[in-house]
């Protein structure tokens, strides 16, 4: 669903003109001279101006997942997303649909919404009391003896926004990519069993990383480091992104039991006609994704120390616990696991050049019961240490980056997906920049 029409933003090439000729000349030079199969120079994770440009060309042009429909199931109800200079109010309205609003009042500039989620009716600015619709049309201005004051001229600013498959997007760009939408037709088909329309929200966990948001993204997308997940290793096959000739000797009869899991699977997913195949499209579209289902270990259903689930309700039309987790990746700032018994949806929101907000929801089935059908701190125990530890992992990069010593180095054949990402983030700002 689109929100309401979009009041353009979109500043391609201005940052990169307001540089100076010698700075424009060096940054140019990073992205054009790239090194393949490497990490980036140190100024791709440390420089403010690089930054500034990943604000432009990824964050203020492509298609960000904000949020689920379950964190804003009724008209009214909202949240707000922050990144780098930006804040957005996502905001249910009347007709089911989202409206995405610039959170900068017209008169004076001043948040209107300041809690990250709530409900509303209308929206009103805090400082002089401006009062906007839910499209973000300006309804009240109190502006004694103004004669000429034109209330039509002063909405909210507005973004687009789209709903697929109980997940939330939203864009600024004038002209967002085309390619969401059939982005959208490959992930629905594997997303839509678990029906995120019958989902609640668990529990939600924000924390900042000291790191730069590309090498967040970075260590999401490899499996190299999953010797310091103790927790997650329970469950999560330690050999994901390894293939044949690639497993070391400790993890051989875990590849082997990985083998095994999976083939059982993708029988049970054929019988209940679940989608499960690998589509990796992460750097051959704008929209760049890589989802699949895959086993996980133990009894196959859940993050939990034995695999067994972790709700007693089953997500959507779903019949079977047995279903391992669907994985989705999305460029440029989001993944998810889907699983019989919930769902986790991970949104990757920059801060500055070396701060990242990382936002982990969990979701399970709207009847679940807390203490009755599911343990919270069992349910979310798991990746709240994963995230820990990958905030640790983030945190050592980004001092690294920052040492006169560093150098970009080789990616391994397992970090497949890390030059992917890389490779994306390229193309787009190198496309934004021409």
């Amino acid at each position: 669903m689109s929100a309401s029409v979009n009041v353009p933003l979109s500043s391609r090439g201005k940052l990169a003109s307001s540089l100076p000729a010698e700075q424009l000349a060096e940054i140019t030079e990073l992205f054009d001279f790239r090194r393949e199969g490497h990490s980036l120079d140190a100024p791709f994770y440390t420089d403010p101006a690089i930054f500034k440009i990943d604000m432009q060309a990824i964050f203020g042009e492509h298609w960000l997942f904000a949020a689920s429909v379950a964190e804003l199931p009724e008209p009214g109800d909202y949240v707000t997303v922050d990144y780098g200079p930006y804040s957005l109010i996502v905001l249910r309205n009347d007709e089911g649909g989202v409206n995405v609003l610039h959170n900068v009042c017209r008169h004076r500039g001043a948040r209107v919404l300041t809690e990250s989620t709530g409900t509303t009716g209308n929206l009103v600015c805090g400082y002089h009391s401006w009062t906007y619709a839910p499209s973000g049309d300006l309804i009240h201005a109190s502006a004694p003896g103004e004669t000429k004051f034109d209330k039509g001229c002063f909405g909210l600013k507005r973004a687009h926004g789209r709903e697929y498959a109980g997940l939330i997007f939203v864009c600024m760009a004038e002209e967002p990519p085309a390619d969401f939408d059939e982005t959208a037709k490959i992930f629905e088909p594997y997303l839509a069993p678990h029906d995120l329309s019958k989902a609640k929200v668990a529990y939600q966990q924000n924390i900042i990383e000291e790191g730069n948001w590309k090498l967040v993204m970075e260590n999401n997308r490899e499996c190299y480091h999953c010797d310091g997940h103790p927790e997650l290793a329970c469950s999560l096959f330690p050999t994901w992104g390894l293939t044949e000739g690639l497993i070391p000797p400790h993890l051989e009869e875990v590849w082997d039991r990985n083998t095994e899991a999976q083939a059982a699977l993708e029988a049970r997913c054929r019988r209940y006609g679940i989608p499960y195949e690998v589509v990796e499209e992460l750097d051959t579209r704008v929209a760049g994704i890589r989802i699949s289902r895959e086993s996980l270990d133990g009894d196959g259903e859940s993050f939990s120390p034995d695999g067994h689930r972790l709700s007693k309700k089953l997500l959507g039309d779903l019949r079977d616990f047995r279903l391992g987790r669907c994985s989705m990746h999305l460029q440029p700032n989001s993944w998810f696991h889907f699983l019989g018994d919930h769902v986790i949806t991970f949104a990757v929101f920059p801060v500055n050049e070396h701060q990242t907000l990382v936002r982990t929801t969990w979701l399970v089935a709207d009847d679940a019961v807390e203490g009755d059908d599911y343990d919270l701190e069992k349910l979310t125990h798991t990746w709240k240490q994963t995230n820990l530890q990958d905030k640790e992992f983030v945190e050592l990069c980004q001092k690294g980056a920052g040492s006169p010593a560093y150098e970009p180095g080789p990616y391994m054949k397992s970090e497949y997906q890390v030059e992917a990402f890389i490779n994306w983030y390229i193309q787009r700002v190198q496309e934004h920049l021409s």
